[in-house]
């Protein structure tokens, strides 16, 4: 596509002044040529990125003016450290990341907490629910109990 625009640029310059461009001005049009393009593809990038008005989010400005829902951050401590986050999913750099960042550490989301049986330290799933009628494999089972901190419901 550059060969093409530097082409059709040298073109229009020989049409319109009647003169064959020596070679060092070629490659300074080139090089200038080819900045346009990488600009122009940067610029629309960056706008395409924004949405239309009616999808925008609030400007950076609202949004820090307004305050942070939660409980405000101490100096020095984590956020969950704080609070308890015993029956969010996130994982705890993700929650501190947000105590960091805001300056507050965020509310529980107990409505991301997943279904089933709150996971035993030390205990496998399988030796804590009755997983007899359900068709997947006890490993299977027992890593989703470790990646989440609950067993899950007995399958059909």
């Amino acid at each position: 596509m550059a060969d093409k625009l530097v082409l059709t640029h040298l073109k229009r310059h020989v049409e319109k002044t009647g003169k064959i461009m020596s070679h060092r001005t070629t490659l300074r049009h080139a090089r200038n040529a080819a900045a346009a393009v990488v600009i122009a593809i940067a610029a629309f990038g960056l706008t395409a990125c924004q949405g239309s008005d009616t999808e925008a989010s609030p400007s950076s400005s609202t949004s820090a003016s307004a305050k942070p829902s939660g409980t405000p951050k101490k100096p020095g401590i984590k956020c969950t450290d704080l609070v308890n986050y015993g029956e969010d999913s996130r994982s705890n750099a993700e929650i501190n990341s947000i105590g960091e960042d805001t300056g507050y550490c965020p509310e529980p989301n107990k409505d991301m907490a997943p279904s089933g049986t709150p996971k035993k330290p030390g205990i496998k799933c399988t030796d804590l629910v009755n997983y007899g009628e359900d068709s997947r494999s006890n490993a299977e089972i027992n890593s989703i109990g470790e990646d989440t901190g609950y067993c899950p419901p007995v399958q059909q």
